[in-house]
């Protein structure tokens, strides 16, 4: 019973948005890296390295086009209009190199470079 009591109880303090804090706290130790596409036509930075695990990447678009980011290996993509920033969130546990692209300009290429955990 007093273990129902505490389930309850914990249910409780999540509906009512006591958790909030520390569930933002443990989201924000998550690493954060910016990858940026160039107005002339580039990946900032073309190489990008993390190490193993869940990260986000801060998309930043400077050109005044429309870009795509884009990986195969990764399964993602994200369009993002002139100026515009937004992110991906990827969890990966395997290292290894994984190519991306901006899919509305095929000949720009990067390499995300995923690091065994240290």
């Amino acid at each position: 019973m007093t273990r129902l009591r505490t389930w309850l109880a914990l249910a409780a303090l999540v509906g009512a948005g006591w958790l909030a804090p520390l569930q933002a706290a443990r989201a924000d130790e998550m690493p954060v890296y910016t990858l940026t596409f160039k107005a002339n036509g580039t990946f900032e930075p073309t190489r990008l390295e993390v190490p193993a695990g869940r990260f986000k990447i801060i998309l930043v678009n400077e050109s005044t086009e429309a870009v795509e980011f884009e990986s195969l290996p990764l399964r993602k993509e994200k369009v993002l209009g002139p100026g515009v920033t937004s992110f991906v969130v990827l969890s990966l546990s395997r290292p290894g190199e994984y190519p991306f692209f901006d899919d509305f300009h095929p000949q720009v290429k990067g390499t995300l470079v995923v690091l065994p955990k240290p």
